[in-house]
């Protein structure tokens, strides 16, 4: 019982981790990654598919993307989506191919999304910290109805507890490192 709700805690933190990660990816640092326009959809007759699923992406520098569309009639909805898109950036296009160029970041601009970073960490933590609470939560619920002792409560909320320090710093690393990968020129 109590190695399930643990085991349920170190799960939903390491989810917590690992989505907080995968928000980072959006936010762009110097350098050009085809991770930057992963999450913009394309009107593929009809239906928004990913950009990945109706144009390659590769990085043809390490300022610039270039992306080119299965098939001709895309490269209109390909820029359309990449303008509507939260970018900011407008593409060059040369016949089938679209080329995306990333301006260098300003230093105010980099304090700014360091600070984005800093925020998406703290909200990361709340939620770390909110997993940690529904487990002792349950961990009292079980020990309310007598179906563990004291001590082994006092040892689950330790293990706990543990888990979410653990958790706290993944997340501190990842919000160091993207801070680093920002400031860096």
């Amino acid at each position: 019982m109590l190695n399930d709700i643990k085991n349920d805690a170190k799960a939903r933190m390491a989810k917590s981790v690992e989505a907080f990660r995968h928000d980072l990816v959006k936010i762009r640092t110097g350098r050009a990654t085809t991770s930057i326009v992963d999450h913009i959809k394309v009107n593929y007759y009809g239906s928004d598919v990913p950009l990945s699923q109706v144009a390659s992406v590769a990085v043809s520098d390490a300022r610039s993307l270039t992306i080119t569309p299965w098939e001709k009639p895309m490269v209109g909805a390909v820029e359309k989506a990449i303008l509507a898109s939260d970018l900011g950036l407008t593409p060059n296009t040369a016949g089938m191919v679209i080329r995306l160029n990333l301006p260098p970041l300003t230093e105010e601009r980099r304090r700014d999304l360091a600070k984005v970073v800093h925020s998406g960490g703290e909200d990361a933590k709340v939620a770390i910290r909110n997993i940690r609470r529904d487990a002792n939560h349950q961990v009292k619920e079980l020990l309310k109805e007598k179906q563990i002792t004291e001590d082994d409560a006092a040892r689950a909320e330790q293990d706990i507890q543990k888990l979410t320090d653990e958790a706290i710093k993944n997340v501190d690393e990842v919000v160091k490192a993207k801070e680093q990968e920002l400031m860096a020129v």
